[in-house]
């Protein structure tokens, strides 16, 4: 089998083929589906390890102090040997993985061959095909939760572990100090259990995603903001808890903490930082200062770990595998959200690259997952095609001086609401035709609008050669379809969103683009034309790093009968709107997204969307149904490079950096887009002009839709992959 090992001396990395460890009772042989790279403890001992001698002294005076025993002992040439031969010797990576039993040792009757194990100890959850692993370094990994989640079972409960040692009541104030992998899982599960939280990281990048996690408000520690925040949700008082959850040899945690925390407070050490304690601070305030040790009670037991005796329940509540057991099912019940945190996921294979990557800074990361080969615990994550678009012939221009004449498929409430009256008053447009199923709606549409003609034959309106564009307003299950014949018809193509429900209907409008040499499509996504967020883009500028958006839709209840409730014929709510909310965020962050995740609560009435895009921005989605009528409907934020986006549905718009704009006024009425996306779409038809979307952006805003069903069903991330 293959191991992942390191040589202390030299600082060599490397993937040996070794031995398959033998399975001794008491445990059970785990073959390896994802491990995680601890970016915090594994980067700290790989970077230990290319330092010189007196580097590695240096940052271990523990073990100094261990060699000059022995040299007083055993004096210098046997210490010397003794410490070279250790040295120079390969040591193993890692301690927090998720794989499938391969056989059981005796005396273990809680598992059996074929389930799904987190597994814990950087002796036993080692980067590795196969390990053996202690009963109690192990619990089973609950239904549902995916085993690249189930992999972050030991940091988790390294982070909780951290959080119980910090005694934090509902209503606390708490200070996480280091925003790294195990301070945002502590920022999480603080959250989670009714604390309000401000977060510390020179990072503003780990800042935002800590606040899109739960934290109440974070900041560059060295800035008076992380004060601040705690002063005005303490009243002044000071924070209840402190979390130091940082690395390194700045002593500035430790006074960050003294400072900040209240008369009485307690800190907490959870990471590896400087402790050199000033003395006055932290007796004037009678500080409660605490040491939470890894994952638990237990650890560092052999009794415990390696020969599986427990501590009873009633003396000691919460032991390494009860922590373990405990946040694997937080994780599984969407208590605690770890999809967010995993910066990159690599193949085992490619283990020593990624470590030197992450060594370099070339991959900055706040986790990283090894990806093994051939594992049963999991299927290979889904992935949802983005066709790519054919090579198309150039729509003739058209004389500006005849009007441009529309036919509109479809006369229901948004196309009679949102649509025909901008169009009805435009100059240079002529309604020739609506066509409708029904007799009664089309008469309707032509008396309210002025169509030149309203009847129920499609196949006449799209054989009539003075018609140059179509506008297709139905269901959802029939645009992709009416689309490709309006394609092939020759004719210019409004759709209203969304332009394809499954993968194969997609490629047919494609198809039809192909045959036809025909690209012109526009899909109904208006927001991007919206003039308070365009506005808004404008101010905020370009951007140099990586951005995180989050928008919120509160799209609320559906009345009881709605055709949007059809799923089996009219695909989910999100499936026939959520493109909206893609395309925005795509053209916001000036990209079409490379991954989606996307979870749901129950019945699929909520779900959230996480979006990955090729510059290491994400965009988070959440769609809602359950908020409050009074709740606006649309909310965006965008952060990135020290500056940020807000838009309240779209009637106030905020840009915030080295200068605060705010819209000046609220617009009489909510503007997204309609009126600009209309007048855009027409010039293009008239003048033969390129279209307002370019058709790549289109489609792989559509995928993206696709993804997010696909992810729901598969519960792991989906792959948008381009073919050629």
């Amino acid at each position: 089998m293959k191991q992942v090992v390191q040589n202390y001396k030299s600082g060599e990395l490397a993937v040996l083929d070794v031995p398959v460890p033998g399975c001794k009772p008491g445990g059970v042989l785990v073959r390896s589906a994802y491990s995680l790279i601890s970016t915090g403890t594994e980067l700290m001992k790989v970077s230990e390890a290319g330092m010189s001698m007196v580097g590695k002294a240096r940052s271990r005076p523990d073990q100094v102090a261990k060699v000059v025993q022995s040299v007083a002992a055993n004096g210098v040439p046997a210490t010397y040997r003794k410490v070279m031969g250790k040295l120079d010797s390969y040591t193993p990576l890692g301690y927090s993985l998720c794989g499938v039993v391969e056989q059981v040792g005796a005396g273990i009757e809680d598992v059996a061959v074929g389930d799904l194990v987190a597994c814990a100890g950087n002796e036993h959850a080692l980067h590795a095909e196969l390990n053996w692993v202690p009963k109690n370094l192990y619990a089973p990994v609950p239904d549902g939760l995916a085993p690249r989640h189930a992999a972050f079972g030991t940091v988790g409960s390294i982070a909780l572990q951290g959080v119980r040692q910090g005694e934090s009541q509902l209503g606390d104030v708490a200070l996480v100090i280091g925003l790294g992998l195990i301070g945002q899982l502590v920022v999480q599960l603080l959250a989670a259990s009714g604390v309000r939280v401000v977060g510390a990281d020179p990072d503003p990048a780990r800042c935002t995603l800590a606040e899109r996690l739960g934290a109440a408000a974070c900041g560059d520690p060295a800035s008076a903001a992380v004060e601040t925040a705690v002063a005005e949700l303490t009243g002044g008082h000071g924070a209840d808890q402190v979390y130091l959850a940082a690395g390194g040899g700045s002593n500035q945690p430790v006074e960050l903490a003294a400072k900040l925390s209240r008369d009485r407070g307690r800190v907490v050490d959870i990471g590896k930082c400087s402790l050199n304690l000033p003395w006055n601070a932290y007796y004037e305030k009678e500080l409660d200062v605490r040491f939470s040790r890894s994952y638990g009670p237990g650890r560092y037991d052999p009794e415990y770990e390696l020969q599986g005796r427990d501590y009873p329940i009633g003396y000691v509540r919460w032991t390494e595998r009860r922590n373990l057991a405990c946040f694997l099912d937080l994780v599984a019940r969407g208590r605690v959200d770890v999809e967010p945190l995993v910066s990159h996921t690599a193949d085992f294979d490619d283990a020593v690259e990624t470590y030197q990557r992450l060594k370099d800074g070339d991959l900055k990361a706040v986790a990283v997952l090894f990806r093994y080969p051939g594992h049963a615990g999991e299927a290979e994550a889904p992935a949802v095609a983005v066709p790519a678009v054919p090579v198309r012939a150039s729509a003739p221009s058209r004389s500006v001086q005849s009007p441009v004449r529309l036919a509109f498929v479809g006369a229901g409430n948004y196309a009679t609401s949102m649509l025909l009256p901008h169009l009805a008053q435009r100059d240079g447009v002529a309604l020739s035709a609506v066509v409708t199923t029904t007799a009664l709606s089309a008469a309707n549409a032509k008396r309210k609008f002025g169509f030149a003609e309203a009847t129920t034959d499609l196949d006449a309106v799209l054989g009539d050669k003075s018609i140059d564009a179509v506008f297709v307003v139905t269901r959802h299950s029939s645009h992709a379809e009416l689309t490709r014949k309006a394609l092939l018809a020759g004719k210019a193509v409004f759709v209203e969103k969304p332009l394809a429900l499954t993968e194969d209907d997609l490629a047919g409008v494609l198809a039809a683009v192909e045959e036809s040499g025909n690209d012109r499509i526009q899909v109904g996504f208006n927001r991007r034309f919206a003039p308070l967020l365009r506005e808004a883009r404008r101010r905020f500028g370009a951007r140099s790093g990586p951005a995180s958006l989050r928008y919120l839709v509160n799209a609320g209840r559906l009345e009881h009968g709605s055709w949007y409730l059809r799923q089996g014929t009219e695909g989910s709510r999100f499936a026939g709107e959520g493109g909206h909310f893609i395309d925005t965020a795509s053209w916001l962050l000036g990209a079409d997204p490379v991954s989606v995740y996307a979870v749901a609560t129950s019945g699929n009435q909520d779900l959230q969307a996480v979006l990955r895009y090729p510059d290491g921005s994400t965009a988070t989605i959440s769609y809602v149904t359950s908020g409050p009528a009074s709740l606006p409907k649309e909310t965006l934020d965008l952060v990135a490079d020290g500056k940020a986006l807000r838009l309240d549905d779209f009637v106030r718009a905020s840009v915030y950096g080295r200068k605060r704009w705010v819209s000046s006024r609220l617009p009489k009425a909510r503007d997204k887009g309609q009126n600009a996306e209309l007048a855009a779409f027409v010039k293009a038809v008239r003048t033969g002009g390129p279209m307002p979307v370019p058709l790549e952006s289109l489609v792989a805003t559509t995928a993206a839709t696709l993804a997010v069903q696909a992810g729901l069903a598969a519960g792991t991330p989906v792959t948008l992959a381009r073919t050629p």
